[in-house]
């Protein structure tokens, strides 16, 4: 074969005497064994062509057109040697390595199938996980777009309202500064426990205590049983 390899290729040719005057004369005259003549133009040829391919196509795809090429060869050599004959096809029935290889040969194409099925599986799986791979990208990606613009606007806002802080401090800066301490006071205070001491007490005997959280809890409660009667 064309790829250095040995095949035994089995064969069947099939022929036929031409129905002209000069066809006729060809045969019976030009050559003396017209079986033994196309006999050996058809190894010859088969051999041509066979040299000519590789291994592979010769045992699965390309018998057609292998057999078509073997008799098309055969007819232009028998035509040169004015045989008179006509080849009407060629049918190759029988194709496969040595016997003294085939175990090997067959454990080649074994490895080869497997190597196919594998790679298709490899495709499959690499069909199925890029596509999850690119939509968990486009999401991290508009998740991060999304946090960007909520940054962007909450930066702008802080932004606009410390302009707006900063042009009334300028036009009235002592209320403004008392305005941000009291709701500075408001926002720390607001939920934390608060203890009250008066500093002007000490000494005095009186403990400088005022529990306003539990006055708050006390007086939240009664009101809470009256709405209910």
């Amino acid at each position: 074969t064309g790829d250095e390899n040995i095949v035994d290729v089995g064969f069947k040719v099939l022929w036929r005497i031409k129905n002209t005057r000069d066809g006729i004369n060809d045969y019976l005259f030009n050559i003396q064994e017209p079986a033994a003549t196309v006999k050996a133009v058809a190894e010859s040829a088969m051999r041509e062509v066979v040299g000519g391919s590789n291994i592979d196509a010769i045992l699965t795809e390309n018998r057609v057109s292998i057999q078509n090429d073997v008799a098309t060869l055969m007819q232009t050599t028998l035509d040169a040697y004015r045989a008179g004959i006509e080849i009407a096809e060629v049918q190759m029935q029988r194709v496969d390595p040595p016997a003294q290889v085939i175990d090997a040969f067959r454990d080649v194409q074994a490895a080869r199938a497997d190597q196919e099925r594998i790679r298709n599986q490899a495709e499959a799986y690499a069909n199925q996980i890029v596509p999850e791979a690119r939509g968990k990208a486009a999401q991290v990606l508009e998740a991060a777009n999304a946090y960007k613009e909520q940054t962007i606007a909450e930066a702008t806002g802080q932004s606009q309202r410390f302009t707006k802080i900063y042009e009334q401090y300028r036009n009235a800066p002592d209320v403004t500064r008392e305005r941000i301490y009291l709701e500075t006071l408001e926002k720390v205070l607001g939920t934390n426990n608060k203890i009250i001491i008066d500093s002007q007490t000490s000494g005095s005997g009186v403990l400088p205590f005022l529990p306003l959280n539990d006055l708050n809890g006390r007086s939240a409660a009664p009101a809470a049983r009256t709405g209910g009667n």
